[in-house]
C-alpha cells in the first residue's frame, strides 16, 4: 500500500505540467486582451489583440515618456490655465485653474491619479506646446514599432487617440524602463501642497493597494468609446507579465478580468488546487473592494 502511495503521488507531481498546459484560457469580458511574458515576448494569451480601439487616458503613459525624454527641469513651475479645462467632456478635477505645481507632481498626478488637467499642463509646458507634444508622441510611437497607434491629445479625452494591444504591450515594455513612470503608477497616494492646503490624490486603480499583487507599472482608463482600460506590469508565478485589457464593460469587469488571468497563470505555474482555492477567495476581496470611482474619464 505504501509504495502503491508513493507511486500515485509521483504521478501526479508529473502529471501537473501536462495539466496546466491544457488549462482552458480564462474567458475574459474585455473586448480587447493581451498577456505576454515581458522578457521573451511570449503571447500567453490573445483575444482581438490587433483591433484598434480608443485608449483614454492609457495616453498619459506616452505623454510622460516623451515629457521625460525632452529632460525638462522637474522643478519648474507649471500653472493650470482656462485652456486646460476639460470643455469636451466636462470630467472633473480637483486641480482649479490657477494652481501651480513642479513639473514633476504634475508628472505624478497625471500617471497615478489620471488627472487631465495635469496631464495638459504637461503637454501645454513642452516645448513648442500641445501640438509639438502630440507630434512627439506620434513620433515616439513610430519609433516604438506601434504602428497602429495615433494621439490627437496628451490627456486621452480624444476618442481618436487609438492604439491595439500589441502596440500597448510595447507601451507598457517602454515605460517600464523609466524610473518615474514605474514609480509614480504604482504609489498609492501622493500628497501635494496648494496654496496652505495639502490635498491628498489616490491612485485610480485599487489593485495597487493590494499586498496580493505586485504591479511595476499600471495605468488606468475610461470614457464612454472606450470603456474602462487597464495595462499592467506585473510578477506572477514568477514570470514578468504585460497585461492589457480594452473595451471593457460594468464596473469591475476590468478587475475581474485581471483576477481571472492572475487564477489562470499562477494555477498552470503548478500551485495546487488547495493553494488556488484559498487565492481565489483572497482574490475576491480584491474584486469586491474596487469602487465607481473611475466613472469620470481617467
Amino acid at each position: 500500500m505504501r509504495f502503491i502511495a508513493i507511486l500515485l503521488l509521483a504521478l501526479a507531481v508529473v502529471s501537473t505540467p501536462v495539466f496546466a498546459r491544457e488549462l482552458r484560457q480564462p474567458s475574459l469580458k474585455s473586448h480587447s486582451a493581451l498577456v505576454i511574458d515581458q522578457q521573451s515576448g511570449e503571447v500567453l494569451l490573445g483575444k482581438n489583440m490587433e483591433s484598434t480601439l480608443p485608449i483614454a487616458s492609457l495616453t498619459k503613459l506616452m505623454t510622460a515618456i516623451v515629457t521625460l525624454d525632452a529632460e525638462l527641469d522637474p522643478d519648474e513651475a507649471v500653472t493650470i490655465t482656462k485652456a486646460d479645462v476639460d470643455r469636451l467632456r466636462g470630467s472633473h478635477s480637483r486641480l482649479q485653474v490657477g494652481t501651480t505645481l513642479t513639473r514633476d507632481e504634475m508628472l505624478h498626478l497625471a500617471l497615478m491619479a489620471s488627472e487631465n488637467r495635469a496631464a495638459s499642463a504637461l503637454a501645454s509646458s513642452y516645448p513648442g506646446g500641445k501640438d509639438s507634444c502630440v507630434l512627439a508622441m506620434n513620433l515616439k510611437a513610430q519609433l516604438l514599432g506601434m504602428s497602429g497607434t495615433r494621439f490627437e491629445d496628451g490627456t486621452g479625452l480624444s476618442g481618436r487617440n487609438v492604439s491595439t494591444a500589441q502596440d500597448l504591450a510595447k507601451l507598457v515594455q517602454a515605460g517600464h524602463a523609466y524610473p518615474k513612470i514605474r514609480d509614480y503608477t504604482t504609489s498609492t497616494s501622493y500628497q501635494v501642497k496648494i496654496g496652505r492646503r495639502a490635498m491628498r490624490f489616490g491612485n485610480t486603480n485599487n489593485l495597487t493597494r493590494s499586498s496580493r499583487w505586485d504591479i511595476g507599472l499600471s495605468k488606468t482608463g475610461y470614457i464612454a468609446e472606450a470603456g474602462r482600460c487597464l495595462v499592467m506590469q506585473v510578477t506572477l508565478a514568477g514570470r514578468s507579465i504585460i497585461i492589457v485589457l480594452l473595451d471593457s464593460w460594468g464596473k469591475y469587469t476590468r478587475v475581474g478580468d485581471a483576477t481571472r488571468i492572475r487564477q489562470w497563470l499562477e494555477f498552470a505555474s503548478g500551485r495546487s488546487p488547495a493553494h488556488q482555492t484559498s487565492a481565489a477567495l483572497l482574490l475576491q476581496n480584491d474584486f469586491v473592494s474596487i469602487h465607481a470611482r473611475n466613472d469620470w474619464p481617467g
